[in-house]
């Protein structure tokens, strides 16, 4: 019986979805998390009376036809890149971005990644790291004998000095833009690579034409809605229950047929 099949194909397909539904709820408190949504389709369909076929000589045709599913697919999980809130955290290197734009990366592999992840620290050398100890790019390095670090909405890096009433520029944070953010490559550690799909990297200051600025001492926090997870967590398991109620009507149907004499 096709319905076997079918509704195996719906049972897997709602446990995709369970999945990444547990996956935003998981990453409810990871900063600069983006949710996602499974996206699916229904599957071929089997053509046991064409539409539009000749249904006489006279040049009658078939108006409906019959055609048969067979289930459905996963065709994407898709990233909402809408923007989280913004949390207070009074830390000088705690960076983030209003608006569109991704901070640059540098990977121990040479490639360059980004991220909207702005809790930054400083390596031994006094240069600007992530949590990992990646390079933030351009590569920023805060003088030893600096009392204070000043980061403004364009990107702009200055310190202070000792006994200085005057802020010196170290250094210019630039973002780096897609035509389609949800196209970037999830690698994990908050960092996304560039993909064909995401089309390549427009750099530029923050502030610039389309892109967003910086804000210091603010993170931004994930955009997961836990009313909206859970809501889809139960319709979720009601349509694996519903697909689970069908294979066993099926197995019942089968089970009259070899009972018959």
């Amino acid at each position: 019986m096709r319905s076997l099949n079918i509704a195996a194909t719906g049972m897997l397909a709602q446990q995709t979805n369970v999945e990444v539904i547990s996956n935003n709820i998981a990453n409810m408190n990871t900063t600069a998390y983006t949710r996602r949504r499974p996206e699916f389709s229904d599957l071929l369909y089997q053509n046991l009376r064409r539409v539009g076929a000749a249904s006489s000589d006279a040049g009658t045709i078939v108006p409906t036809g019959v055609q048969l599913g067979l289930g459905v697919k996963t065709t994407a999980v898709y990233r909402i890149t809408e923007q989280g809130s913004v949390q207070n955290t009074d830390n000088t290197l705690d960076l983030a971005v209003q608006g569109k734009g991704y901070f640059q990366i540098k990977l121990p592999s040479g490639e360059t990644s980004y991220t909207r992840d702005g809790s930054f620290q400083l390596s031994d050398k006094g240069e600007i790291v992530t949590h990992e100890g990646y390079t933030v790019l351009p590569g920023i390095t805060v003088p030893s004998d600096a009392v204070g670090i000043s980061i403004n909405a364009s990107g702009q890096v200055m310190v202070k000095k000792d006994g200085s009433i005057d802020q010196t520029v170290v250094g210019q944070l630039q973002t780096a833009i897609f035509p389609n953010e949800a196209g970037l490559e999830a690698r994990g550690d908050n960092l996304y690579m560039e993909t064909p799909a995401s089309g390549p990297a427009s750099v530029a200051n923050p502030g610039s034409a389309g892109y967003g600025t910086v804000l210091q001492g603010y993170l931004e926090t994930s955009n997961v809605n836990v009313v909206s997870e859970v809501t889809n967590l139960i319709s979720a398991q009601r349509a694996y229950e519903m697909n689970s109620k069908v294979i066993s009507t099926s197995d019942e149907m089968l089970n009259t047929i070899n009972q018959m004499k």
